[in-house]
C-alpha cells in the first residue's frame, strides 16, 4: 500500500477542496482508485498504485494552486487539473488566472481559465490580428470581448465592432418579421450576451446609441476602414475566402482585429470553401499576426462537452480513414 501526505498553509481551503459533501476529492478518488482522507490539516493519500498515489498528490497541490488564486473548484476545472497532470503539465497550472482580464457587471473577474486561453489573452495583447479557432465551449468570443471592453475602458480603441456572417446554422429561419436590425439581431445574439454581461444593459445600450459599440452583419463592413477600433469576427468559419479577405482589409491605424471559429462546424451551402481554413494558411509567418488553436481540454462548459468534443473528433477520424481506405481499393 503506497501513502503520501499534502500539508495545508492554508486551512480555509480545506472546505473548498473537499466540496460539498466531498464531490470534489471523490472525483479525484474515482480517477486515481486512492482514498484521500484529511487528518487536522493534512491530506493522506493512499493507493495500491504508487504512480496513482503520486499523480492524486500532484492533482491536489494543482487545485490548491486554484483555490490560491481565488477560484471556486467544480467538475470541469478539476478534470482539467486531473487532464494537466496526466500529461505530466501540472507545473503550468502556476500560470493560470495571474491577471484579472476586466470584471463583469456583476462584480465577477474575468480570467484565463486553461493554458489555451492563456496563450490566446497573450496573443490577442502582443497581435494586431489573431485567429482564435477550437471547438464550442472555450471562450474564444467570450475573452475576445473581454479584451475589447479591457481596450474600450483603458482609451486605447474608441470602438468595439463586433460582427458574424448571417448564415443559418443548418435550419432554415423563415421570414423574419421587423426592421433589418430586428432582422438579424438573432443572428448576433450570442455577441450580445457577451457584452451584456461585461458592461451591463444599461451601459451596454448608452453605448450602442453612441456608437462606441456597434454590432452588425459581416455585409456592413464592406467599403469601410476601421480606424480606432476593436474588431471582433465571430463564427468566421462560415465566411467565404472573399469575405474573409473583405474583413481583414477593412483594419485601420491604431485598430486590433480577432477573428473566432470552429472549423468542424462550417454551415457554408453548396460545399463552399471556408476563408477560415484557408486564411491561416495564407497568412501565416507574418508579424503581428497569430493563430492560436483550442481543443477539448480548453472547454470551460460543462466537463461533459470536452467528451462530446472528443467523440465526434474521434468519430471524424475514423470516417475520414474509412474514406481513405475505400479510395485506396479502387
Amino acid at each position: 500500500m503506497a501513502e503520501k501526505s499534502v500539508r495545508f498553509d492554508n486551512l480555509e481551503h480545506v472546505a473548498g477542496l473537499f466540496g460539498s459533501f466531498d464531490q470534489n476529492i471523490k472525483i479525484l478518488e474515482a480517477e486515481y482508485d486512492v482514498t484521500v482522507v484529511n487528518r487536522g490539516g493534512q491530506l493522506k493519500i493512499t493507493g495500491e498504485d504508487e504512480a496513482a498515489v503520486d499523480a492524486a498528490s500532484r492533482a491536489i497541490d494543482g487545485m490548491i494552486v486554484l483555490l490560491n488564486k481565488g477560484e471556486q473548484l467544480n467538475e470541469q476545472n478539476i478534470h482539467y487539473v486531473i487532464s494537466m497532470v496526466n500529461e505530466g503539465a501540472d507545473r503550468k497550472l502556476s500560470k493560470l488566472m495571474s491577471d484579472c482580464i476586466c470584471i463583469t457587471s456583476r462584480g465577477k473577474p474575468v480570467k484565463a481559465k486553461t493554458l489555451g486561453q492563456e496563450n490566446y489573452v497573450e496573443a490577442i495583447r502582443d497581435n494586431t490580428i489573431v485567429f482564435g479557432i477550437g471547438p464550442a465551449g472555450t471562450g474564444k468570443t467570450y475573452l475576445a470581448v473581454a479584451m475589447a471592453v479591457k481596450a474600450f475602458k483603458a482609451k486605447e480603441v474608441n470602438r468595439i465592432i463586433l460582427t458574424r456572417p448571417a448564415v443559418e446554422a443548418g435550419e432554415s429561419l423563415g421570414f423574419l418579421p421587423g426592421d433589418l436590425q430586428q432582422k438579424v439581431d438573432p443572428y448576433l445574439r450570442p455577441l450580445y450576451d457577451a457584452l451584456f454581461d461585461m458592461l451591463g444593459a444599461e451601459s451596454f445600450q448608452k453605448q450602442l446609441e453612441r456608437g462606441s459599440i456597434e454590432v452588425a452583419p459581416l455585409a456592413y463592413m464592406r467599403g469601410r476602414t476601421l480606424d480606432d477600433s476593436f474588431i471582433i469576427l465571430d463564427e468566421a468559419q462560415n465566411t467565404t475566402s472573399e469575405q474573409m479577405k473583405m474583413f481583414l482589409t477593412r483594419l485601420g491605424n491604431n485598430s486590433k482585429a480577432v477573428v473566432t471559429g470552429d472549423i468542424t462546424q462550417i454551415d457554408l451551402p453548396g460545399g463552399k470553401k471556408s476563408g477560415l481554413k484557408e486564411v491561416t494558411k495564407i497568412l501565416k509567418g507574418i508579424d503581428g499576426i497569430a493563430t492560436v488553436s483550442f481543443n477539448e481540454k480548453d472547454v470551460v462548459r460543462h466537463h461533459l462537452v470536452q467528451e462530446i468534443v472528443k467523440a465526434y473528433d474521434k468519430y471524424a477520424e475514423k470516417q475520414a480513414k474509412d474514406a481513405a481506405r475505400k479510395n485506396y481499393k479502387k
